[in-house]
């Protein structure tokens, strides 16, 4: 377990969550992850270790995941938008920038349309607009359906190249690499997550979020088809798209690729353009 890391779990009316800051100098707004579904917050470390070290980063578990508790009803997508916000109250944090991966990019996408003035900027990987998207194959997504990969790691192992794509397939010891770090809390919590989409969708708002937009997709990802991430940068307005050589866990195959990427776009300031008039005298000719 990364030593760097300070552990808390905190109550929000009943509900626990279970949260890692790995703390940081940098002048640059904290990195917020929203991890995809089933994941505990274990799974994005070798994506973190790959940052700038000194960028503060803030993980957690989603109720029902890792070492949150599971709640007795669901939550939908702008309950648990609401639920980060009033988490990173409780944390001390008022700006964030974020990042969501697959499920967690549905998530990430509410967040910054509910709570705009608490996301400087956003990070969308792997991911899609919701029950718009164009659906990978069926047989793929059946075996997502199911919470058995998080349960029975030999499972997870061998279904991980159909799934994952990418680097998965060629490689089998980055899915049992995979598997060793999986905490789960059990299948209701999986089902939850699975409901707080059902029927959810960000299209007819995408437009109306201003951040600055930084999307990521794979080439190689059965799960989100490359075109849904196109569809995402056409929809918001400040957006620039990165397709990455490699399959739906990008973030942590090519890490070491793709950590640049994002540090530059975080760091980035634009500014607007400068017009600078000329005297009216030297517009005329003598």
């Amino acid at each position: 377990m990364p030593q760097n890391y300070v552990f808390r779990t905190i109550e929000l009316d009943g509900q626990y969550l279970r949260t890692a800051v790995r703390p940081g100098t940098s002048s640059l707004p904290p990195l917020l992850i929203f991890n995809g579904i089933g994941a505990n917050l274990e799974l994005v470390f070798p994506f973190v270790a790959a940052l700038d070290p000194t960028l503060e980063v803030i993980a957690f578990d989603v109720p029902g995941v890792g070492g949150s508790s599971t709640p007795a009803t669901p939550f939908r997508f702008p309950g648990l938008a609401k639920l980060a916000a009033r988490m990173l109250d409780y944390l001390d944090y008022s700006q964030v920038n974020v990042i969501g991966v697959s499920w967690g990019g549905a998530l990430a996408q509410q967040f910054a349309y509910s709570h705009p003035e608490r996301c400087k900027k956003l990070i969308l990987a792997a991911t899609s607009a919701g029950a718009v998207m164009v659906p990978g194959r069926p047989k793929v997504l059946l075996k997502m359906a199911s919470p058995r990969r998080y349960l029975q790691p030999s499972h997870g192992v061998a279904i991980a190249p159909d799934i994952y794509g990418g680097a998965f397939r060629r490689d089998p010891h980055l899915a049992e690499a995979h598997a060793n770090k999986v905490r789960s809390s059990g299948k209701l919590g999986y089902y939850w997550q699975l409901f707080a989409g059902l029927g959810w969708t960000s299209i007819h708002w995408l437009h109306k979020i201003r951040q600055p937009t930084l999307i990521l997709a794979g080439d190689d990802d059965p799960l989100i088809p490359l075109v849904n991430m196109r569809l995402l940068a056409w929809r918001i307005p400040n957006s620039e798209l990165h397709v990455i050589d490699d399959g739906h866990l990008f973030l942590i195959t090519r890490a070491q690729s793709v950590a640049p990427l994002i540090m530059t776009f975080l760091s980035e300031e634009k500014q607007p353009a400068v017009i600078r008039h000329q005297p009216t005298s030297a517009l005329i000719k003598n």
